[in-house]
């Protein structure tokens, strides 16, 4: 953002000085200087760079917007003092930001102390965690999905790290950080309120819009869910909204470029988990929404251009769909038992909620098809996944699916801590018709990450976090996957000590240029928080290691809170953006 001064006349030569002096990492194709509001002297400098939505920059909000912000902020705070009813622990702020959920301040990049052992020279690049970490601390209800995301890069380089947390600059966060409070509702949290708070946040929302507080076209996303590497680009993904563009620069730090859109190509959501096939160098995605069709399949080329929706008709109500997974020549789409229902806010109901009526099932498409003519939809009663870990293809026309499956789905969105996730072998016998499932262990796992080269390939491995409980992880597992025998499949594992949580962890190959690497030759890395002492560290595992053994501890120079999906980023790849 440009941030020109309102104090003093506004010139062109400042606007191009100022823009000027941006990285020509940007590369921006043109910049347009608007005039917004004599009185207040604000301009706006929209700056377009290839494939992203415009960035506004201004000076100063202009003064009847931010009265009207505090005014609605102080009447809808009036209305909610009228309710005696406590908020439920899982919307209540108070509650869900303590100890290590709590937010954080931004922090520049800032050198680290390697405490334990040495960084592996494969650690070139940067590891990158996402997650909510609101900007301002909720004065009303809070759910742990409504935060603002946050990005914790460590960047290392030969043997060194550094530390940098910068907030994803979103739309939201840039209208709000220039307001000075709060614009946009905690919408996942609103709608577990009473009706009366439902509507009333709804009315709210629409006033903020057409005052002009709010621009919907410009997105209301989070991005604080996870990050996604492809057609040279770096994102911070959220399933609500388009993906933001971000880079990690030389010194360590993360920047925001701006919305993308694909060059207008891609003008709704996106999921917050595509898949890469490192082979083709295609990603594969998908948005669902509220209207029909409620899922729609799309892939991105090699340079990161958006191909032809793909509208899933088939998928007749609105269904939660967070992952999904891709074969060689197939994509996989789970349907569960969670719905979205929009019309729920009548009845004074939750907008996510369990349809016990509904049968789970998998939807299996070639993932080079133009329409939904050849997607089959098989029932797999109790089936119930977010995450995905890997699917592949085996014999002729077989497809195998792994991914952890709740157990316990009715307590998924609300009491995370009884949340236990089985993870399973799926077999799909295409020709047949026939699912077949098998337990790979009774722990209570997820977050599950692999070998990223073998995406969509037949894995042996796959790694874990210990939900102990969910969403803290107190510890990572391997497990073997090969094999269809009914045991435990654990095969390495390493729990982090007593108060002592992690995220999901993510697989670094040492060689990964290499075609005769074994599989699990690299590392398993995860930031991991000790509750006692208040202090947070890198941890770098031996993935090969029957006990996956510590090579290297970096203590950080402050706490990084519990989030959501991580990435690791190799310096040549940094060097792109």
């Amino acid at each position: 953002m440009l941030l020109l001064p309102s104090t003093k006349p506004i010139t062109t030569e400042t606007i191009s000085r100022k823009c000027s002096a941006l990285s020509p990492q940007h590369r921006f194709s043109s910049i347009r200087v608007e005039l917004r509001s004599h009185n207040t002297k604000t301009v706006a400098v929209t700056a377009t760079n290839k494939g992203t939505q415009p960035m506004l920059a201004t000076t100063r909000r202009p003064l009847v917007l931010s009265l009207l912000t505090t005014f609605f902020n102080m009447l809808e705070d009036t209305i909610n003092s009228f309710s005696k009813a406590p908020l439920p622990p899982f919307i209540d702020p108070q509650c869900v930001l303590c100890d290590n959920f709590a937010p954080v301040d931004e922090l520049p990049p800032t050198e680290c102390q390697v405490i334990e052992g040495q960084l592996p020279s494969c650690l070139n690049g940067a590891y990158i965690r996402n997650g909510p970490n609101p900007q301002y601390f909720p004065t009303g209800s809070y759910h742990q999905f409504d935060g603002d995301g946050m990005l914790h890069a460590l960047t290392i380089s030969g043997g060194r790290a550094m530390l940098c947390s910068r907030f994803v600059k979103t739309y939201k966060y840039n209208l709000e950080h220039e307001s000075g409070q709060p614009v946009f509702p905690n919408m996942f949290a609103v709608f577990y309120r009473p009706t009366t708070f439902v509507i009333t946040s709804i009315l709210f929302t629409a006033a903020r819009i057409f005052s002009g507080q709010i621009n919907p076209a410009r997105g209301a996303g989070l991005a604080n869910t996870s990050l996604a590497f492809f057609g040279d680009r770096l994102f911070a993904l959220a399933e609500s909204d388009l993906p933001y563009t971000v880079r990690v620069d030389k010194a360590g730090d993360i920047e925001t470029i701006g919305r993308y859109d694909s060059n207008g190509e891609l003008l709704q959501n996106m999921t917050a988990h595509p898949k890469i096939d490192l082979n083709t160098k295609q990603t594969f995605a998908f948005r669902y929404g509220m209207m029909r069709p409620f899922l729609t399949f799309f892939s991105f080329d090699a340079n990161g251009s958006k191909q032809s929706d793909v509208p899933i008709f088939s998928v007749s109500h609105q269904s939660l769909v967070h992952d999904f997974a891709i074969t060689e020549r197939f994509a996989i789409f789970p349907e569960i038992q969670i719905t979205v229902n929009p019309m729920a806010i009548m009845k004074g109901t939750p907008l996510m909620q369990l349809d016990h009526s509904k049968v789970p099932r998998i939807g299996v498409i070639p993932r080079n098809a133009k329409d939904e003519s050849e997607m089959r939809w098989f029932d797999v009663p109790g089936f119930n996944i977010f995450h995905t870990i890997n699917a592949w293809e085996e014999e002729d026309d077989v497809v195998v699916l792994i991914a952890p499956n709740m157990l316990s789905i009715e307590h998924c969105l609300e009491k995370t801590e009884l949340n236990h996730s089985s993870v399973e072998k799926v077999r799909i016998d295409l020709k047949r018709g026939i699912v077949s499932r098998f337990p790979l262990s009774a722990r209570n796992l997820d977050f599950g990450v692999i070998n990223p080269a073998l995406v969509g390939k037949k894995s042996q491995y796959a790694y874990l976090g210990v939900g102990e409980p969910m969403p803290k992880m107190a510890g990572v597992v391997k497990l073997d996957l090969s094999g269809w025998e009914h045991q435990e499949h654990v095969v390495a594992s390493r729990m982090y000590g007593q108060g002592c949580y992690g995220g999901e962890p993510f697989f670094v190959a040492k060689n990964p240029e290499d075609p005769n690497a074994e599989e699990d030759d690299g590392y398993m890395v995860s930031y991991v928080h000790d509750e006692i002492l208040g202090e947070s560290k890198f941890l770098v595992m031996d993935a090969k290691s029957p006990t996956l053994e510590i090579v290297a501890v970096v203590k950080l120079p402050r706490r990084v809170p519990y989030g959501f999906h991580g990435l690791f980023v190799r310096q040549s790849d940094l060097n792109k953006l």
